[in-house]
């Protein structure tokens, strides 16, 4: 599967520093490289940075089959098709799990990785809500406020509805479609399910970037951490859920920064 990505080049703006290398971001669910326009910019102040759009969303191809082991498979061959060398990899939620189970089944491959807010086990499919919202027929909207107004009587919270729209589009009849494939993610219920063998462990340096009051991190998480990525770090941003690269933005990139310069 060939995914969409977007490049950002390295661009320090002192001549003095050498790139640390080539990074790539992958994000959660629902989400797509639109989302990481802010982070990559930044972190292209340290060497080149790829966004991708994972298969079913954005801009990428859509599949009736979606799950970690494939969507680690279609990072391997972009590595490939891309010649990336040991590139640092950014993974927020699912785009973490995918981080994660690549690192395991092919060490070696990334030279560090910082995983956003999420943990190496396995997650329910806790997305009845937003999968409705994005199930009703957009025939006859002639808004995005109208399709808005609709998708709030199944999710409330109107920053989640303002992330599920980033993948609505129009088209040139003046039609609305989601680039998301809904579909086919209803359909992949058990995505997060069974991924890890806990017995794995990895060599990687890793930083575990987490919301402090983010519903996806418990307490046993970090010693399954500790289990599997033996020489990684934790930090915590207090306050923060499970968008903290939005939602905290500049306390977020000072603590990538700093630990960018040291690692």
């Amino acid at each position: 599967m060939k995914l969409n990505y977007k490049l950002y080049p390295f661009q320090n703006p002192n001549p003095n520093q050498q790139s640390i290398g080539d990074m790539i971001i992958l994000h959660g669910l629902f989400g797509s490289l639109k989302n990481w326009v802010t982070v990559a910019k930044f972190l292209s102040e340290f060497g080149n940075v790829y966004t991708l759009d994972a298969r079913n969303h954005g801009d990428s191809p859509h599949s009736d089959e979606h799950s970690i082991p494939l969507m680690s498979q279609d990072l391997e061959e972009f590595i490939l098709q891309n010649h990336i060398k040991s590139p640092l990899l950014l993974g927020h939620s699912m785009g973490g799990l995918v981080g994660m189970y690549f690192d395991l089944t092919h060490p070696g491959i990334l030279k560090k990785l910082i995983i956003q807010d999420i943990s190496p086990r396995s997650y329910p499919f806790a997305y009845d809500n937003e999968i409705n919202s994005m199930s009703f027929p957009l025939d006859g909207f002639s808004s995005r406020n109208q399709i808005d107004s609709e998708m709030a009587k199944f999710v409330p919270d109107t920053f989640i509805r303002q992330f599920l729209q980033m993948s609505l589009e129009r088209n040139e009849n003046g039609l609305y479609r989601w680039k998301l494939n809904v579909t086919g993610l209803n359909h992949a219920r058990r995505v997060f399910d069974d991924v890890f063998d806990l017995n794995q462990t990895s060599e990687a340096k890793v930083l575990f970037l987490l919301g402090g009051n983010s519903e996806y991190i418990k307490n046993t998480d970090f010693d399954i951490m500790d289990r599997m990525f033996p020489n990684n770090q934790k930090i915590t941003i207090q306050g923060g859920g499970h968008y903290i690269h939005f939602t905290h933005q500049e306390e977020y990139l000072k603590i990538l920064k700093n630990w960018l310069d040291k690692n």
